[in-house]
């Protein structure tokens, strides 16, 4: 499955770079990641509320 998102994520980054440039296979790129990390933190996989700080801290 890794290998198929893989796959994917080439050909998609492959066809803004041959249609739009370098920069827009940038943004292209930069906005697959971001939304990788939003799927990663939804479904739980990744903990980012040491990041966030928490609400319960001592002053």
């Amino acid at each position: 499955m890794t290998a198929l998102v893989g796959l994917f994520v080439g050909l998609f980054l492959g066809l803004a770079l041959a249609f739009g440039g370098f920069g827009d296979m940038l943004i292209v790129a930069f906005f697959g990641a971001l939304g990788y990390l939003i799927a990663k933190v939804l479904v739980g996989e990744l903990d980012v509320t040491e990041y966030l700080g928490s609400r319960d801290r001592i002053r």
